[in-house]
């Protein structure tokens, strides 16, 4: 038996946390840091990941493409400088997954691959060559990678052992005659890496960031009124509108001047609820993946669609009713549950009836009996 002289017991005591516990944290847990979240990604989600990160580099290039060829030939994903594409200049991002951080044993093919091919006239050499790994960048890969020289000299070492017969399955490539030629003028300058929170950073300039990291979305930029002179791509629903008014009023109104003074402020009101749907589309599109705003305007419609369908006194009476029925339609499992607002719901059936999904008034002064989700 230890002696108690012999060893010391310290009670368990866990210590003050560095972040003070909130309600998240009792549903959730600590958030677990996002270069740890990337570290962690399956197969499948790394590809996922880099491909979202990919479109962050469309600011940066002309065009962003995705090496998708049976043999890679040392590229992954490519940004060309300008619209010659290859003939323009581009810059090439290895994206790796392994286990454990890049080290120099697993790039030496990538280098012989960038090198043979561009030798046989695949392609030029890329201006910027850099490795993205999921784990990010070991200590001694990040010293060659910043010593051109030592990387040449190590690269010429491995190319036997690593490069010579993994280049390609079809024939031996030893490193000699013309090769040689061209290795030893090849600028090894152009290798060299991004770190996994660079990944981030462009990540989160992206519309899959939200929901992919949370953290919420940002801010709504305020709305902008509609314009005084309407636009073409209102026509479809202003025209609806016109029909709904005609059908409560028993006039014609055709065009703007012919909507009664009663009106006028329902024809405001219903102009700025599309604005507001518009906008909320407009931010859909640059803060979350495509289809998420589609799949809202899904969800209205379902939500309003009976509520159209019943009988109304006349059009304009069945327009406000499917307005009014559309602000309480809960949306909280949309990923923009947390920036819609009444006027957006409210627009959406606008929206909708600008491309005749919804109708007011029919030929027949009765909505259609046909209405279906396009």
């Amino acid at each position: 038996m230890i002696a108690d002289e012999d060893m010391k017991l310290i009670s368990v005591s866990p210590g003050i946390p560095k972040v003070y516990p909130s309600s998240d944290h009792v549903f959730n847990g600590i958030p677990i840091p996002k270069p740890n979240r990337v570290a962690g990604f399956s197969p499948e989600e790394w590809e996922s990941f880099t491909e979202e990160w990919a479109s962050s580099l469309t600011d940066s290039y002309a065009r962003v493409r995705r090496f998708g060829g049976s043999g890679d030939q040392g590229i992954d994903i490519i940004g060309f400088l300008t619209d010659a594409m290859w003939d323009g200049g581009w810059d090439n991002y290895q994206c790796k997954r392994y286990n454990s951080s890049l080290c120099p044993s697993d790039i030496w093919v990538e280098i012989g691959k960038i090198i043979y091919y561009s030798y046989k006239e695949e392609y030029s050499p890329p201006r910027k060559y850099y490795f993205v790994a999921s784990k990010g960048v070991g200590t001694r890969l990040q010293k060659l990678l910043g010593n051109p020289e030592d990387l040449k000299q190590q690269a010429q070492d491995n190319w036997k052992a690593h490069c010579q017969d993994k280049i390609t399955k079809t024939v031996s490539v030893p490193l000699e005659g013309e090769l040689l030629d061209w290795f030893n003028e090849f600028d090894f300058s152009i290798f060299s890496e991004k770190s996994v929170l660079e990944l981030i950073d462009g990540h989160a300039k992206t519309r899959y960031h939200s929901v992919r990291f949370g953290g919420g979305l940002p801010p709504r930029p305020e709305v902008t009124p509609p314009p005084q002179e309407h636009h073409a791509e209102e026509s479809g629903y202003i025209q609806q509108l016109f029909a709904a008014y005609s059908d409560h009023k028993g006039i014609t109104v055709n065009e703007i001047s012919d909507i009664p003074l009663s009106l006028n402020e329902d024809f405001l009101r219903q102009r700025e609820r599309f604005y507001h749907a518009e906008s909320l589309r407009t931010f859909a599109r640059d803060n979350v993946p495509d289809g998420t705003f589609n799949s809202l305007q899904k969800e209205v419609f379902h939500g309003v669609i009976d509520i159209c369908n019943n009988a109304h006194t006349d059009g304009l009476a069945r327009m406000r009713a499917t307005v009014t029925q559309s602000a309480n339609i809960s949306i909280s499992s949309n990923p923009l549950a947390s920036v819609v607002q009444v006027q957006d719901k409210q627009g959406i059936c606008h929206q909708l009836a600008n491309e005749y999904r919804l109708v007011w008034v029919n030929k027949n002064g009765e909505v259609q009996d046909d209405i279906t989700v396009q």
